[in-house]
């Protein structure tokens, strides 16, 4: 796992901080144990950096890059960021969010996406400032899932 703000995390806390996260926003979550589990997983398939941040810590980044279609570069997702209702405000979030695209841009990505609530206005604030953008030409892209049996 790699660190933002020089914390070093082991999977134990990860697990916490995305359990505390999906809790906060009242979403299911298999607890902080299983969540563990699945994180050490996910590091040891090679895919997945986990950035944590904070004197806590108190917030995470975890991206996934994999190969591109469209390119001989890799595309790397922002799939989580949270920082702890008590840190935010105090830029931990875009030194994470750095961090992440500084790191994908060392593995060899060609581009960075991240999906967040339309009512989220912090985080599309933050990324935004960043240079998110919505879509090429100022399209809106449209983000759909679906779930399996």
């Amino acid at each position: 796992m790699g660190t933002a703000g020089g914390f070093r995390a082991d999977a134990e806390t990860v697990g916490r901080l995305l359990d505390d996260f999906n809790r906060e926003f009242d979403e299911p979550t298999p607890g902080p144990s299983q969540l563990a589990e699945r994180v050490r997983r996910l590091l040891g398939a090679g895919d997945t950096t986990i950035l944590v941040g904070g004197p806590g810590p108190d917030g995470l980044a975890v991206t996934r890059c994999r190969p591109a279609i469209w390119s001989d570069g890799l595309e790397c997702y922002l799939a989580e960021l949270y920082v702890v209702p008590h840190h935010r405000g105090k830029g931990l979030g875009r030194a994470l969010v750095e961090a992440a695209i500084a790191d994908a841009q060392q593995q060899g990505a060609q581009c960075i996406e991240v999906t967040t609530g339309e009512d989220n206005i912090a985080a599309r604030a933050l990324y935004e400032s960043l240079g998110f953008t919505t879509g090429d030409g100022g399209s809106i892209d449209y983000f759909y899932q679906r779930r399996l049996p």
